[in-house]
């Protein structure tokens, strides 16, 4: 069994989260795009709102190594005390020139911890019937690549350590970031026990030919889509998908950069359109009895922290999910 996993108890929430998710370089972090600091301020939003309280909050452990070698090769560990390395995967140039212990406790710790995040999460949705990781969802990672702001392996990760430990046998990934998930991709690769729908912009990065041989419901969207072409495309592939497939639990890769003028994204998804799309995965997913981890994954707008605290609270409010047991 993994040191990764451990019991909560029943006060707790199976919400996922510690403050050391969050990325500081001395301010180097201003260098990308991403809000590094988006995981605490979607918990902030909750605990303003009175939705929660700190105590109820599950604290994971870091991923050591032991446990990223389930799926990372050691040579592609060591590449990564190179900080050249991290900063093509982290996608901040500047980070080439920063010592790479510095890089290692600012960065890869991080990711490491929501990573562990990640692990712990897909457990606890078996044991509750869903579980929120409110960071990870690196979906650009495999087991020998990096890229896309992604060093490590976190969805390929959840998996495994769940079927290592006889805790499932099949599994199904729902990605709705605006990115195609190419990372996990090639991880199962030829493996049908992990059924894929991918719908993402195919106009964007990372146009993976390759990857795209693992996906089994592929959705390609194209710029500016709007919520009713999005939610018809989700119902009809979602329901399908789970005709053909019968998973004993659904990892659902909930990017929010589908957001109307994200930078990345490049698609016209309203804020009440992610919520929407949110509660309808776990509506899906509670009809069908099917237990279900949701990772935060990409969002490049400073308000898609309230959006994401927005949706956990609507699914609340719409009984998808429920704290103490």
């Amino acid at each position: 069994m993994s040191s990764l996993y451990f019991d909560i108890r029943s006060d707790q929430w199976p919400l996922v989260y510690d403050d050391h998710y969050n990325v500081s370089f001395l301010g180097l972090e201003k260098f990308h795009i991403f809000d590094a600091k988006k995981w605490r301020n979607i918990i902030r939003h909750l605990i303003a709102a009175d939705f929660i309280k700190e105590e109820h909050i599950v604290r994971p452990l870091e991923a050591k190594k032991n446990d990223l070698l389930v799926v990372h090769s050691t040579k592609y560990l060591k590449s990564l005390k190179w900080s050249t390395n991290v900063a093509v995967i982290a996608e901040v140039p500047v980070l080439a020139c920063v010592p790479n212990a510095l890089v290692q406790y600012a960065y890869l710790k991080p990711m490491r911890l929501q990573t562990g995040g990640s692990v712990l999460a897909g457990k606890l949705a078996l044991d509750r019937g869903w579980a929120i990781n409110i960071g990870g969802g690196f979906h650009h990672c495999s087991g020998n690549k990096g890229g896309g702001f992604c060093p490590y392996a976190d969805i390929t990760l959840l998996i495994r350590f769940l079927v290592l430990n006889h805790m499932i046998q099949n599994a199904m990934i729902v990605d709705l970031d605006a990115h195609q998930g190419n990372g996990y991709q090639h991880d199962f690769l030829g493996v049908p026990e992990v059924y894929i729908m991918d719908m993402y912009n195919k106009n964007i990065y990372p146009k993976d030919k390759e990857a795209k041989q693992a996906i089994r419901r592929k959705v390609e969207l194209g710029n500016k889509v709007e919520d009713l072409e999005y939610m018809l495309k989700l119902r009809q592939n979602l329901k399908a998908a789970l005709q053909e497939f019968k998973p004993d639990i659904l990892v659902y890769n909930a990017g929010t950069d589908v957001l109307d003028s994200d930078p990345l994204g490049l698609m016209r998804i309203s804020e009440i359109g992610i919520i929407k799309r949110d509660e309808f995965v776990f509506e899906i997913c509670k009809a069908n009895n099917i237990p279900i981890v949701m990772l935060t994954s990409g969002g490049y707008l400073r308000k898609t922290a309230r959006i994401i605290a927005d949706s956990i609270m609507n699914l609340h409010r719409k009984g998808l999910i429920q704290g103490e047991m």
